[in-house]
């Protein structure tokens, strides 16, 4: 917890990850787990926007497509990873310095707290072509056969879990966290489907709109 004490409740992992099977990658689903006090100072102007992820780049790429998303909607957002580089922990005292030097009202931090991934080999189907040649002989043919064989592909089949929680700089308190949780496929080629960022984001951003927390 970067900006107060108290500890971030988890939902059970078998309630989180219910998500219906598809070919292609299916949106998120948004599960509410914290909803806002009627204390809470909100809607919000400026917004700090923290992900946390092994990988900078992810973190980079999250981040990115929440504050478009939030921009759109009039939204003064900043990334963290636009502000401060790889050689800076993200903690109480890095964020703190952000939010004074952003005088952000809000920081909204997304953490993965789930990720499953099995895979498969799956064969390819050969493909074959004929080439008929005439011989000396009458109605007799030579015939030469070709078959393409492309390497076994690898299907990946992903459970994938974040908690996104907004907190309040200036009481320092967590105001509302929701879980977006998805479960899909994709094979070595598509591994690096951008569009799963797009998605993640424009969910959170709607929860955050639906829930009055930023300007609709």
């Amino acid at each position: 917890m970067l900006l107060a004490n108290n500890s971030s409740r988890r939902l059970p992992l078998l309630v989180i990850l219910t998500v219906a099977l598809g070919a292609c990658a299916s949106g998120p689903r948004v599960t509410k787990i914290q909803d806002v006090p009627d204390t809470a100072d909100a809607p919000y102007q400026k917004i700090l926007v923290i992900s946390m992820f092994q990988s900078f780049d992810t973190r980079r790429y999250l981040e990115q497509e929440i504050v478009k998303a939030l921009s759109g909607r009039g939204v003064d957002a900043v990334a963290m990873t636009s502000l401060k580089g790889t050689d800076t922990k993200v903690n109480r005292e890095s964020v703190l310095e952000v939010v004074a030097s952003t005088n952000a009202d809000a920081v909204l931090l997304s953490q993965l707290i789930n990720l499953e991934t099995s895979g498969k080999v799956k064969n390819m189907r050969p493909q074959a072509t004929y080439n008929f040649r005439p011989t000396y002989y009458y109605n007799v043919f030579s015939v030469e056969l070709t078959e393409y064989r492309e390497p076994q592909n690898v299907e990946f089949e992903h459970v994938l879990a974040l908690e996104t929680d907004l907190y309040s700089t200036a009481e320092q308190e967590r105001v509302w966290a929701i879980v977006t949780d998805r479960q899909f496929k994709e094979d070595r080629e598509h591994a690096r489907d951008y569009s799963k960022f797009v998605d993640e984001a424009n969910a959170i951003v709607n929860q955050l709109a639906r829930d009055k927390l930023v300007a609709r």
